[in-house]
């Protein structure tokens, strides 16, 4: 009887199928990390030009001028921002919804992002609705407090 030294042809086409296999699989999930980059990058670089945007909505004292907006240039991209803000029932408290659009050379179609937020800004206030707001809380105090009848 003698002795095999080798692997039948069988066993060889169903260890390179393993192997393909295993490379199909691989290959894929490293696609998955790259794109995973590629989105992260984006995300970041989206965020540090809205939070700039952002930031320049915060030092903004006229509520006229913020809700128009404003725009600047970060090297390739096109920044343009803009802001509707609603009073809200509390003094000086405003609902903001801030739009901010991003175009970029290298792609077609600009990107946009919004985001909602609260923004406590006395000078946004008219004085006439600060006031009538204000004795409208003293009052809902008060009647919690039991210090005037109902």
């Amino acid at each position: 009887m003698a002795h095999r030294r080798g692997f039948t042809l069988i066993e060889v086409l169903v260890a390179l199928m393993i192997f393909g296999l295993t490379a199909v699989v691989m290959g894929g999930a490293y696609l998955n990390v790259l794109n995973s980059y590629e989105a992260a990058e984006r995300s970041n670089r989206n965020e540090t030009e809205v939070g700039f945007a952002r930031s320049q909505l915060l030092v903004i004292a006229d509520l006229q001028a913020a809700q128009s907006g404003s725009e600047f240039d970060d090297g390739d991209r096109h920044v343009k921002w803009t802001a509707e803000a609603e009073p809200t029932a509390t003094t000086d408290l405003f609902t903001v919804t801030f739009t901010c659009v991003i175009t970029d050379q290298a792609s077609p179609a600009p990107r946009t992002v919004t985001e909602n937020f609260m923004l406590l800004r006395p000078t946004w206030s008219d004085p006439t609705a600060r006031t009538t707001l204000r004795q409208n809380s003293a009052s809902r105090i008060a009647l919690a407090q039991g210090k005037q009848p109902q």
